[in-house]
């Protein structure tokens, strides 16, 4: 399954069926298709209904009791975006098979979307394993008829389906569980569910298109931040509904707004493209370390949202929650950033002296509160995400024209 059987099929008219077989995985112009960014715009209404319940819990002054089922809901959201996607990588034929068995994959994210709010609640995960079950459901299916179509890879296509269906076995068991087995049999759910990618390609490695990846995650990157920036808007409307215009508010807001996009500025600054190329084997630790930079930028929409009503009055959640509630994501975002780039490019564009700096600022700054108030707070940490944007632009424009031209070489 290393090399593909066809050379890189033309996109325009994909016709009604296609023979799936592995896409190039070095195809010129790779790109993210119309039905993929259609696919990603479910995922909108699944990290809305997330990060508005953990907002709730920090309204409530009880972020701690939040972060769990924060966590997992979020892991079954990511989890089924990143396996269509790898799966759309290496075998997108676009035809209409392949787009009616994504329907169905969408409608188990909206499904799923709509049990978040009874997980949060009272820890009811049925609607969410439904959804769960109708996206694996097409997923499955997508890996059987690779399996068939492409015989080159077909025992690794058929461990794909075969081990996604014993966990998604699991996952339904899991409903009839006490209790008290929650936490522990979702862990160990997980873990068998990031498992059937490393066993399944021990037979031969799909054919993924590094580029096509890194841009697939970038995009989703902006669908969370987009989603933070719509939280802090909420936030914005409930402020203005309570109090009215007032310089907290609009302090903040613009605050929030200036620290995203930081943030996305941040993100987009390392090749990542040009890495998972060099480093192929590098991308399950590049892959599976975005659940935390995907699950740290929806929570810093939450915390924006909670933080833009409690400078309007309209709400009394302890400042000191509302600025951890922002300042620990914001910080768990940066170390990622450097920690999953960290071996994938050859020199690191954003320091990681600065990243340190950075981010031990951040977690620093609710702790001079009582002086600066939630305001200046949340103005620091958008100062300190700024700065380090800045001078790493200025850092890379002085590298660059201390290299070499062709003519002094």
């Amino acid at each position: 399954m290393t090399t593909p059987t066809e050379p890189a099929r033309g996109r325009r008219f994909p016709g009604i069926r296609t023979r799936m077989s592995g896409r190039s995985a070095d195809e010129a112009h790779r790109a993210s298709s119309p039905l993929e960014l259609l696919f990603d715009l479910t995922f909108v209404v699944a990290v809305a209904q997330v990060a508005s319940q953990l907002a709730h819990r920090i309204e409530g002054g009880d972020a701690a009791s939040g972060i769990g089922p924060y966590l997992m809901v979020f892991f079954a959201i990511w989890w089924a975006w990143m396996n269509f996607t790898w799966f759309a990588s290496a075998y997108d034929t676009d035809d209409v098979p392949y787009r009616l068995l994504t329907l169905v994959q969408m409608g188990g994210v909206l499904v799923l979307a709509a049990g978040v709010p009874s997980a949060f609640a009272d820890g009811n995960f049925t609607a969410i394993t439904i959804g769960y079950l109708i996206m694996r459901i097409g997923l499955v299916s997508q890996w059987v008829r690779a399996a068939i179509e492409h015989p080159e890879g077909r025992v690794t296509a058929l461990r794909y389906a075969i081990g996604i269906s014993v966990v998604q076995v699991g996952w339904l068991s899991r409903l009839a569980f006490p209790p008290e087995w929650g936490v522990w049999s979702f862990l160990v759910l997980a873990a068998a569910d990031l498992s059937v990618p490393l066993w399944a390609e021990r037979t031969g490695k799909t054919s993924w298109h590094p580029h096509h990846i890194a841009e697939r995650y970038g995009l989703f990157t902006i669908i969370v931040l987009g989603e933070s920036v719509a939280s802090a808007t909420i936030g914005v409307q409930q402020g203005l509904d309570h109090s009215g215009l007032t310089v907290p508010l609009v302090t903040i807001a613009a605050s929030g707004l200036i620290l995203l996009f930081a943030l996305w500025w941040l993100y987009f600054l390392e090749p990542a493209g040009d890495g998972l190329e060099a480093h192929r084997r590098l991308s399950y630790f590049w892959g599976y370390g975005h659940y935390f930079v995907f699950a740290s930028l929806a929570a810093v929409g939450a915390g924006l949202e909670v933080a833009v009503e409690r400078g309007a009055g309209g709400i009394e959640t302890p400042d000191a929650v509302v600025e951890y509630a922002i300042a620990i994501p914001v910080a768990v975002f940066l170390v990622m950033l450097w920690v999953l780039h960290a071996r994938l490019v050859v020199q690191l564009v954003i320091r990681p002296v600065a990243i340190v700096v950075a981010a031990g600022l951040v977690l620093l700054l609710p702790l001079a509160s009582p002086a600066i108030g939630l305001e200046g707070t949340v103005v620091g940490i958008a100062v300190v995400a700024a700065a380090l944007t800045g001078v790493t632009i200025v850092d890379r424009a002085y590298a660059a024209s201390r290299e070499p031209t062709p003519e002094e070489s």
